[in-house]
């Protein structure tokens, strides 16, 4: 093995090997001299022992070394497509949200329990695809029914993020959106509306977010599985945002929903 780390992106999605600690790479990605557009970042560390012969791995080897000026090497891209896909769950450690300025938050697993509070859900998909989703399925069941190889349409795995509904999760037609800053309002009451009169346990509500997540809309966290793992990622609370993770908290909160 060599002496690097390997980092998981999930926008953009690639794979990366780098000499840098997590959050000196998530301000490098974030602000720095990379390939994707400036902002947000958010990323998995991966267990360094993964091996998989469809990555060059030789290639980090070789090129993953501290340079002659005594800095280390910042990446060195193994990965840019369907990689999520060859990076199995359990080899995902921590996960990290990068501000488009630069300071990064650390996740750590949680114990996962269904939602026994909200009836409705909206979460943005953000590997392999990037759509936001309407979905009457709690993120387990949401998750298997993405990735379920029964399915007709499905993707191999999935990561995502649940969003505040506010009011609307438990009255789409007429609780007060005021506070969402999402660009759809009146199609998002639509869509919650619908689910009593449709068998469709989830509906498209935005074919494509774009690069970003906002961060103060996180409901309950993130995750990431398949229809047999599955692993849950707990945001912060708000006495810890407000407290632990001020510096970054401030730099999240950015209204923002492209």
């Amino acid at each position: 093995m060599g002496d690097y780390r390997l980092y998981l992106s999930l926008i953009p999605e690639a794979l990366i090997a780098s000499q840098l600690e997590p959050a000196a790479f998530g301000a490098y990605y974030a602000v720095g001299r990379h390939l994707h557009a400036h902002g947000e970042a958010i990323f998995f560390e991966v267990d360094p022992s993964f091996r998989d012969p469809s990555f060059p791995f030789a290639l980090a080897d070789e090129r993953c070394v501290t340079q002659p000026s005594g800095a280390p090497k910042s990446s060195v891209y193994l990965g840019i497509y369907n990689v999520l896909a060859r990076v199995p769950v359990a080899a995902l450690k921590n996960l990290y949200l990068v501000t488009d300025d630069g300071r990064t938050l650390e996740l750590s697993r949680g114990d996962y329990a269904p939602d026994s509070e909200h009836q409705l859900h909206l979460y943005q998909e953000l590997c392999p695809v990037n759509p936001l989703v309407a979905s009457r399925l709690e993120p387990r069941d949401f998750c298997n029914s993405i990735t379920h190889p029964e399915r007709p349409v499905n993707v191999p795995r999935i990561a995502f993020a649940e969003l505040k509904l506010g009011e609307l999760s438990a009255n789409p037609a007429t609780g007060n959106a005021d506070d969402l800053p999402y660009p759809v309002i009146s199609h998002l009451r639509d869509v919650l509306l619908d689910f009593p009169h449709n068998t469709k346990d989830s509906k498209l509500v935005l074919k494509q977010v774009k690069q970003g997540v906002i961060y103060r809309m996180v409901e309950r966290g993130f995750y990431v599985g398949d229809h047999e793992e599955f692993a849950y990622y707990p945001f912060p609370s708000q006495q810890e945002l407000d407290s632990t993770y001020y510096d970054w908290w401030r730099s999240a909160q950015v209204t923002r929903f492209d």
